[in-house]
């Protein structure tokens, strides 16, 4: 069932959903507030954006950055959601979304076209034991990794990333390794690294790492982002993120 919700606590930003596939998650969220913008920052590409919650989340926190945001999704029937996410909120001149493979990219863009580039990927390998295969064929690939997988996103950001560009994205933490190696494997310099935590004395679940297309050796480790307390309550730092 297609739903609009409010998007965060913006007040005139929402968000159409559909319940029977997925709702845009926390992940999409903390990895919106985990990119860095300067002054150089021209050029945004969203990776499996879904509904568009991470190009709708830049366009509104960096308004006044002139950015330009463009947000790809491979799954048509998500893709119409996010068509839809942008209409109702006036933004088909701020942000341009393609129906498209992430993988073919290339074939799109020259070399050196981005200056960041974001993405909250299918967490799950396909024969992985934490998530099966769900008979919603939407769900399976938006989850697992049946059209798009680590290798995939890496050796596309090294391709249409300018030099010294950013790539960011938002993971399942049993498989940092992998994303580090990935990265290094395509020249990415891992720079930025964070671990989020379901609550206090809990192991990380997730982590946001950002990556710098041949940059300097050198990672920074950021404080731990705690999401709830003992009560299952938002902690301030979260429902400072939200508004």
């Amino acid at each position: 069932m297609e739903v609009i919700n409010r998007l965060l606590n913006y007040s005139n930003l929402n968000i159409v959903q559909n319940t029977d596939w997925f709702n845009f998650s926390l992940d999409s969220v903390l990895l919106a507030n985990f990119v860095e913008i300067n002054k150089k920052t021209k050029k945004i590409i969203d990776f499996c954006t879904g509904n568009a919650p991470i190009p709708l989340i830049l366009n509104k926190k960096y308004e006044n950055c002139n950015l330009d945001i463009t947000g790809i999704e491979l799954q048509p029937e998500i893709f119409s959601l996010a068509i839809k996410s942008l209409n109702i909120n006036n933004k088909n001149d701020k942000i341009k979304l393609y129906n498209m493979d992430v993988k073919e990219l290339p074939l799109k863009y020259e070399t050196d076209t981005f200056d960041i580039i974001t993405c909250n990927p299918p967490f799950f390998k396909v024969n992985s034991n934490e998530s099966k295969l769900n008979d919603n064929n939407v769900k399976s690939i938006a989850r697992h990794e049946i059209m798009l997988n680590l290798n995939d996103i890496f050796s596309v950001a090294r391709k249409i990333l300018k030099n010294n560009g950013k790539i960011c994205i938002v993971h399942r933490t049993n498989r940092l390794i992998e994303v580090l190696q990935e990265m290094k494997k395509n020249n990415i310099e891992p720079k930025r690294i964070q671990f989020v935590y379901p609550k206090i004395n809990s192991d990380s679940n997730i982590f946001l790492i950002e990556g710098t297309k041949n940059g300097n050796s050198g990672l920074k480790i950021m404080k731990p982002l705690y999401i709830h307390d003992k009560n299952g309550n938002y902690l301030d730092e979260i429902r400072k993120i939200f508004e």
